[in-house]
């Protein structure tokens, strides 16, 4: 039976690795965007907002890695509950800013036409 450290380990792991990815996904995504609006498609903020989203999600991903690295079981739970938050709040940011980028394809007259 694990013990109840290795559960909140394992927390912050989560938290650490599906942080971290969610940068690179971002930064990817900023990157596609920009190519986009360079063409000449589509213009939007979705590009400022999720930079402001990596930002966050790298925030989350330095709070976990803290949380792991402290010695202290009481200061490990504050930080991985920050951690958890920030973590939070960035997905429900990156799931709007999916919503603002079909927003604005979609009000794009047609590609092909």
């Amino acid at each position: 039976m694990p013990r109840p450290n290795d559960l909140e380990e394992d927390i912050s792991i989560h938290i650490f690795t599906v942080s971290a990815a969610m940068v690179g996904v971002c930064l990817t995504v900023i990157g596609l965007i920009r190519v986009v609006i360079s063409m000449g498609k589509v213009n939007t903020l979705a590009d400022d907002l999720l930079a402001a989203d990596a930002l966050l999600f790298l925030c989350s991903c330095l709070l976990s890695y803290a949380a792991l690295r402290t010695r202290s079981r009481r200061r490990m739970h504050q930080v991985e509950r920050l951690a958890d938050r920030i973590f939070i709040v960035a997905m429900i940011l990156m799931t709007s800013v999916c919503g603002v980028i079909v927003y604005a394809v979609s009000a794009q007259p047609s590609l092909g036409g």
